[in-house]
C-alpha cells in the first residue's frame, strides 16, 4: 500500500491470465506512483504461466488473490468486491502507468467531486515497449457523455479511473460480453447518468500485441455488436439516444467491418458491411465512398496505412461490390480506385 494512510485512496485492479512477460512492468509502474496512497490488487484468473513466482517478490506490496480462470470480467468484479479505497483504477497485466497517473486523476476527482469517472490519453506501443503513437482522444471526443460515449466508444480501462460505489452500482462488468465488456459497462455507467471528464493527459502505455489482434478479431466483432444490442433493446432509453440509435449502429458496424479486415479476417468483413448498409444515411454511391473513407481514417488512428488498392483488388472486396451492384447501385470510383 503506497503513501501513509491506513485506507488507501484508490485500489488499482490488475486483472492477470498467463501475462508473466509483463506483469511485475505493470506493478512496478503502480508502486512508483507518487503522491497518493493506493492498493495493488492482482486477480491471476488462473494463470499457467510463471505469474504466481514472478510476483513473489513484490507479496508484502500487494494483495495477490488465485482463482480458476473465469475471465477478465469477473477476474475485475472480484477485484472490485475487495477494493478497499473510494476509487477504482483497472490496469491490464501487459500495460502500465506512467509516473504521476494516479495523483494527476485524484486531482481532478477532488476538484470536481460530482465526477464518477476520469479518463485519460494514452501511448500505444509494441511488444517490447516502444511508443508507437500517441493517442489523445478528446481531440475527436471532447466531451464525455452518453451520446459520445455510444458514438465514439473511446474506452481504454487502463487509462481510466473510476469512483468504486459507481462500478457498484452497476453490478459491475457483464461476463456475457468479452472482450467487449468495458464498453459495455461505461454505457450503462452513462445510461445512469455517471459524469465523465477528460484529464487532457496521456498517462497510461498501452500495449499492441498484432498476433492477440488477430486473435481477437472475431470475438470483438461478436461481442461488440452484441452489446449494442443489448443496449438499444432496453425500453426505458431517453428519446433522444433512441434517436441515435440508426447512426451508432452504422458507425459500430463499419468499424467491427475495418477491424475485421485489419485482423485478417476480410470473408467476416463483408457480413458487416452488408448489415450496415441498412443503417446507412448515405446514398448509395455516398456509403460505398464512406466506408472507404472511414477505414482509411481507422488505419491512421491505429498507426497504420491504408492499402486501398489492396483492399478494392481483394476477392473480398470484389464479392461485396458484386452485392451492392445487385442492390441496383451503379460502379464506384474512389480516390482513384475501382472498388469493384
Amino acid at each position: 500500500m503506497g503513501g501513509s494512510e491506513m485506507i488507501p485512496q484508490v485500489s488499482v485492479i490488475i486483472p492477470a491470465y498467463n501475462c508473466d512477460r509483463y506483469i511485475t512492468e505493470a506493478v512496478e509502474s503502480v508502486l512508483n506512483q507518487e503522491a497518493c496512497s493506493y492498493e495493488v490488487v492482482v486477480i491471476d484468473d488462473g494463470s499457467t504461466d510463471q505469474t504466481r513466482s514472478v510476483l513473489q517478490p513484490y507479496r508484502g506490496r500487494i494483495r495477490y488473490i488465485y482463482q480458476e480462470n473465469q475471465g477478465v470480467s469477473l477476474a475485475r468484479n472480484h477485484g472490485i468486491k475487495l477494493a478497499l479505497g473510494e476509487f477504482v483504477a483497472f490496469l491490464d497485466a501487459d500495460d502500465f502507468f506512467l509516473p504521476g497517473k494516479l495523483a494527476a486523476q485524484l486531482a481532478v476527482f477532488k476538484a470536481q467531486p460530482h465526477l464518477g469517472i476520469v479518463h485519460s490519453g494514452w501511448y500505444r506501443v509494441d511488444s517490447q515497449g516502444k511508443r508507437l503513437m500517441t493517442v489523445r482522444p478528446w481531440e475527436k471526443v471532447p466531451e464525455l457523455n452518453l451520446e459520445s460515449w455510444l458514438l465514439w466508444k473511446p474506452v481504454l480501462p487502463s487509462a481510466m479511473m473510476f469512483r468504486r460505489h459507481w462500478l457498484e452500482s452497476v453490478g459491475g462488468f457483464d461476463p456475457r460480453f468479452p472482450p467487449a465488456e468495458d464498453t459495455e459497462i461505461v454505457l450503462r455507467l452513462a445510461l445512469k447518468g455517471c459524469p465523465a471528464l477528460w484529464l487532457r493527459q496521456v498517462t497510461v502505455g498501452y500495449r499492441q500485441h498484432h498476433q492477440s489482434a488477430m486473435h481477437k478479431g472475431l470475438p470483438q466483432a461478436r461481442s461488440l455488436s452484441a452489446a449494442i444490442d443489448n443496449f438499444f433493446q432496453q425500453a426505458d432509453l431517453p428519446p433522444g439516444i433512441r434517436l441515435l440509435e440508426n447512426q451508432v449502429r452504422y458507425g459500430t458496424l463499419v468499424w467491427i467491418a475495418w477491424y475485421l479486415y485489419n485482423t485478417g479476417h476480410p470473408r467476416e468483413m463483408i457480413k458487416y458491411l452488408q448489415e450496415a448498409w441498412g443503417y446507412s444515411p448515405y446514398f448509395p454511391m455516398e456509403t460505398v465512398v464512406h466506408w472507404a473513407e472511414n477505414f482509411a481514417e481507422f488505419s491512421r488512428n491505429w498507426g497504420g496505412e491504408f492499402d486501398a488498392d489492396g483492399l478494392g483488388k481483394s476477392p473480398e472486396w470484389q464479392q461485396l461490390m458484386q452485392w451492392v451492384m445487385a442492390q441496383g447501385r451503379e460502379t464506384m470510383l474512389v480516390g482513384g480506385y475501382r472498388l469493384y
